[in-house]
């Protein structure tokens, strides 16, 4: 997972996922401008091992994550000028590795560009909404299924909530469930399906440690997993009088 290589940054001029506007209008009699990004709604899945006392999260690369805190830290290489065929101008911002060079990247130590793990993030399992024939608990239990690798019943997912997220960009919306799963459910290893570019981990968190996880800044992890957390603490945790060492 950590063997990244070869990154290059070109403009997104079409995406099966993204699609940029900007919206002009009228507040209180002062007019106003906003740009925002339309984007699939999508669900998360907070998993718990009964056999094991565990969550299950998936630890993935987020390349947007990475590229943010290539930004924060400043050492973005200059990028190369390239004239398009329609003669106009493109930033390509590209970095290709030797052995050695992709040493230096992942340890961090000589290279300009930040380790890989920077990028690499602990996430509740999730997916998008883009199967208008099914249910959220459907679209829920396939993403467990192909990322974690648990066959769960949809009728056996617990609806949390749902909320906003990225509402100064997209505003989308993300339906968090809730599963129950014991060892007798894993039917494979997880790791998300290959064919659509996915390579995910699947990584076990103990309830004793989830909380000092959860509020570990040096960890890096979504909100999704913080707030879960979080719920579980405060509406499952006295149901099974265990510990989420708060």
């Amino acid at each position: 997972m950590e063997e990244i290589n070869n990154i290059e940054v070109v403009p997104c001029t079409e995406s099966d996922y993204l699609k940029p506007f900007r919206v002009h209008y009228n507040q209180n009699g002062t007019k106003k401008s906003w740009d925002f990004m339309r984007t699939h709604d999508s669900v998360s899945v907070l998993i718990f091992n009964t056999s094991s006392h565990c969550f299950v999260l998936v630890k993935q690369f987020r390349p947007a994550v990475y590229m943010c805190e290539l930004e924060r830290t400043k050492t973005q290489p200059c990028p190369a000028t390239e004239k398009t065929e329609e003669g106009a101008t493109e930033a390509v911002a590209s970095v290709s590795e030797s052995q050695e060079g992709q040493a230096d990247t992942e340890g961090g130590s000589s290279s300009a560009w930040p380790p890989v793990t920077s990028g690499i993030m602990y996430e509740l399992c999730a997916g998008l909404v883009d199967k208008p024939n099914l249910s959220l608990e459907e679209i829920a239990r396939q993403e467990v299924l192909e990322e974690c690798g648990y066959d769960v019943p949809a009728s056996k997912l617990k609806r949390i909530t749902s909320y906003r997220s990225g509402v100064g960009v997209t505003g989308s919306k993300q339906t968090m469930f809730y599963a129950e799963v014991s060892d007798d459910n894993c039917v494979s290893a997880g790791g998300g399906e290959p064919r659509e570019g996915e390579l995910i981990e699947v990584v076990k968190i103990p309830l004793h440690e989830a909380m000092t996880f959860a509020y570990n800044e040096r960890i890096p992890k979504t909100m999704g997993v913080i707030f879960s957390f979080i719920w579980f603490h405060n509406n499952m945790s006295p149901k099974y009088k265990i510990s989420t060492n708060v």
